[in-house]
């Protein structure tokens, strides 16, 4: 059987055109990671080695996180960050995850001239964070100070003798595991928690004084537990100036001896790694350019992390009565 030499042709000629457009599929596969890439880098604040003033923001609850540590400590080191703007908007959270960004925060500070913006609100735990910085700048219309610390739990005893339930218990000691809601708050356990509430309340309202500068009469005036405005906050040492993020930098470049005119680019954690519904939802948001709903996420995000921590609170949250 003979093979036709025009079909031998055709095979090759076939070939060649498959082999041209395997080259351009996958170049430009290369080209659109590549892209992708960039808009990544440009997106979340993939750093590149020109001169800037890096930009870290806080934004909602406020607890522990190791990857945000981890953020700062780069910062420090990198070689490209003339300077760092915190930029927070958040009601506070724990009080440990305070206390440990308080502690970051001046820990950066002492490696890179560092200024904190208000561009929100800068609440309890989120006033914790604004006192890091040597220099507060806020917008007038922020919300600043809910100096203060809140420790809640339910009392269910009432819905539990409704349904004709009750919870039988054996522990080592009467103060162990208490508040209990399952039971009215005895006398002792309700001491107890006040203990700890007013020990927490003196250690803010010390750094405040520590920080800002406030006399007692200062002190007592700033730390009833109420927010005030950027604008109240001023003549009551709550921030040093009201102004934009702008302001802030310049702070930086006639204070701190800053270049002029630095870009400023934003620096978040590597990942995450939240593999909630809320947290997938909020970046596929993000990725196509609608960041209010990602943001709404987040929130949702927020409260829900709220909902399952255990410990004592620096948040401001109004009441909805």
């Amino acid at each position: 059987m003979t093979i036709d030499a025009e079909a031998i042709a055709d095979r090759r000629r076939l070939r060649r055109k498959l082999s041209f457009w395997r080259v351009v599929g996958i170049l430009a596969l290369i080209l659109a990671v590549g892209i992708a890439g960039y808009v990544a880098a440009t997106r979340f604040g993939v750093t590149e080695g020109q001169a800037h003033v890096a930009r870290i923001s806080v934004n909602g609850f406020i607890a522990g996180n190791q990857r945000l540590a981890d953020l700062m400590e780069r910062v420090g080191k990198a070689n490209s960050v003339s300077g760092v703007v915190v930029s927070i908007n958040s009601p506070g959270g724990t009080t440990t995850g305070s206390e440990e960004l308080f502690r970051n925060i001046r820990a950066l500070s002492a490696k890179k001239p560092l200024v904190a913006f208000v561009d929100g609100t800068a609440a309890s735990g989120g006033y914790i964070t604004a006192i890091a910085a040597d220099h507060i700048v806020a917008r007038e219309t922020s919300l600043v100070g809910s100096i203060g610390v809140l420790f809640q739990y339910p009392d269910l005893s009432g819905l539990m003798d409704h349904v004709g339930v009750k919870v039988q218990e054996v522990k080592s000691a009467p103060l162990k595991a208490e508040p209990s809601p399952f039971k009215p708050t005895s006398p002792e356990a309700r001491a107890a928690l006040e203990s700890v509430v007013k020990d927490t309340y003196e250690w803010f309202k010390r750094i405040v004084r520590e920080r800002r500068g406030m006399s007692d009469s200062e002190l007592a005036a700033a730390s009833t537990g109420q927010i005030f405005s950027g604008h109240q906050g001023l003549p009551m040492k709550l921030v040093d100036a009201v102004g934009g993020e702008r302001d802030a930098v310049m702070w930086l470049e006639r204070q701190r001896g800053l270049r002029k005119d630095l870009p400023i680019r934003d620096w978040k954690p590597r990942s995450d790694r939240d593999f909630s519904l809320f947290a997938w939802a909020a970046t596929g948001a993000d990725l196509f350019g609608l960041e209010n709903i990602g943001e709404a996420f987040r929130r949702a995000a927020d409260g829900a992390k709220a909902a399952q921590l255990d410990g004592l609170l620096a948040v401001w949250h109004p009441s909805e009565k």
